[in-house]
């Protein structure tokens, strides 16, 4: 009898405690449905299962099916690959813009050798970080978690930003957009002179 209360006791345990979120993917590896680009479109491609920003400016919005592309807390990673000389970003909490630079959530710089001196990993103009953690044409693992107003970005399981926004938080009038809200996200095509890879887009919703 006590072997079946304590059976029973264990299920009831089980079925009461929350199951871990999932990591989803958000690409193919072979396609770009799901994904939305409004203006210079041909600057994002799909190459050996990464897709690549190589052109003029631009920005590829998430737009599938995964929460209705509509995310507010949750852990998100991607594997990055810079060439030399590039700039890219991913963008959080956004939503689609047909050009012009997302006016709309923060961006995650990817910057490893470019001119800018906001480096991979910055909350750009926002948390900056003005250290190099990888190299170009190497793979590295970008991941941020939005948890509440709690951001953590982190390059190859290392934290480099631990930002928490103040609440009421104030922008100039150029960042008004720049705060936590909900959205979906986006990958940049900066110049013609930046060709970045990113493979192993995965999200995992916590709401």
């Amino acid at each position: 009898m006590k072997k079946v209360l304590c059976i029973a006791a264990f299920a009831a345990l089980m079925a009461a405690t929350p199951k871990e979120a999932a990591w989803i993917s958000l690409f193919d590896g072979k396609t770009l449905n799901g994904w939305k680009v409004g203006n210079n479109a041909a600057t994002f491609s799909v190459e050996d299962g990464a897709i690549v920003a190589h052109g003029q400016t631009a920005h590829l919005f998430y737009d599938g099916a995964v929460k209705n592309h509509n995310f507010k807390n949750f852990e998100f990673k991607a594997d990055v690959m810079t060439e030399p000389g590039s700039n890219s970003g991913i963008y959080i909490h956004t939503q689609y813009q047909e050009s012009g630079w997302p006016a709309k959530g923060y961006e995650v710089q990817v910057n490893n050798s470019h001119t800018d001196w906001r480096r991979t990993g910055s909350l750009y103009a926002v948390e900056d970080v003005k250290e190099v953690y990888v190299k170009d044409n190497v793979w590295f693992t970008e991941y941020v978690s939005v948890k509440g107003k709690h951001i953590t970005i982190k390059i190859n399981d290392k934290t480099v930003v631990d930002y928490t926004e103040p609440d009421n938080v104030q922008r100039p009038k150029d960042m008004a957009g720049r705060v936590l809200s909900s959205g979906t996200f986006a990958l940049q095509g900066h110049d013609p002179n930046s060709k970045v890879h990113f493979k192993n887009i995965m999200v995992k919703p916590l709401d």
